[in-house]
């Protein structure tokens, strides 16, 4: 991740959300440290694009920056690094100082909180699942996991409520719910190597997968040369038997139909370079029949 203090503006805009977040006169929460920066964010308005402002709104990003980690900190169980979230905060300060305007009235501070929490929350929802989920879903899922964790609370920990339960205390249709509880699982996923439940012989997910049948191959390499054998001369057919199907040398094959090895040699390769320009020259000889 990038050090936010050193961001230029056009990178901070580049980062920034086409929608811009009005101030609010909510109060904010009470903060260990809040830095006297109404002056500098008076200049910064007022100063003209340049390095000069550059280097101005790095010290404000720099100021205001612990506020930032603590606002990350709040989200710091919930399965992110700490370090990747601070720099997800950071991002949403930078946004914040390039967006406020001490002119509207009303201090920083209540701006900029609900900028960083958007950003983190943003984050969150794009960016921290394993699979890609639609944004619908992973709104059913938050809102499936939420009534899930009241009625755990509400009933006991060994309650195991039903989807029917579940749709009734949420407000929710059934299916939205069963989708939401899918979802839930679809945030981390396992590696192949994962042990599974109850194993005790190192048995993992891998294990469970299926294998490619070998000679699948080969029945489609049969069926694809099928109607171009039987094309061929009844002497070249019975030929190919005896050596691939018998598996009988050239020279013995030579000595029972009365001709020479080499005789058979050139006969194999004739035959064999017939069917492949064949199968080749028709993508129909390489599909299985319906009924081989």
């Amino acid at each position: 991740m990038w050090p936010p203090a050193l961001l230029n503006s056009n990178e901070r805009r580049s980062r920034a959300d086409d929608t811009d977040q009005h101030h609010t006169s909510a109060r904010p929460r009470p903060s260990r440290r809040r830095p006297d920066t109404t002056a500098d964010f008076e200049r910064l308005a007022a100063a003209s694009e340049g390095p000069e402002r550059e280097l101005l709104a790095e010290q404000l990003v720099a100021a205001w920056l612990p506020m930032a980690h603590r606002l990350a900190g709040r989200y710091r169980n919930r399965g992110e690094s700490l370090d990747d979230l601070k720099q997800v905060a950071a991002v949403g300060l930078v946004k914040a100082v390039d967006r406020y305007d001490p002119q509207r009235g009303g201090p920083f501070e209540p701006y900029a909180i609900p900028t960083i929490v958007g950003e983190i929350r943003r984050y969150f929802r794009d960016y921290s699942w394993d699979l890609h989920v639609p944004r619908r879903v992973q709104e059913l899922r938050n809102k499936v996991r939420a009534t899930l964790q009241e009625l755990a609370a509400a009933q006991g920990a060994d309650s195991s409520p039903t989807v029917a339960r579940i749709a009734e205390a949420a407000g929710m249709d059934e299916e939205d719910v069963r989708t939401g509880m899918e979802a839930i699982d679809s945030y981390r996923s396992l590696s192949l190597d994962a042990e599974l439940t109850g194993a005790d012989d190192g048995y993992s997910l891998a294990d469970t997968l299926g294998r490619p049948e070998a000679r699948y191959e080969t029945v489609i390499a049969r069926e694809a040369v099928k109607p171009c054998l039987h094309r061929l001369p009844e002497r070249e057919q019975h030929i190919l038997y005896l050596r691939f199907f018998r598996d009988m040398t050239q020279a013995h094959i030579g000595e029972e139909l009365g001709i020479s090895q080499m005789h058979v040699s050139r006969l194999i390769s004739r035959s064999c370079r017939t069917i492949r320009e064949e199968v080749e020259a028709d993508p129909q000889h390489q599909r299985i029949p319906a009924a081989a």
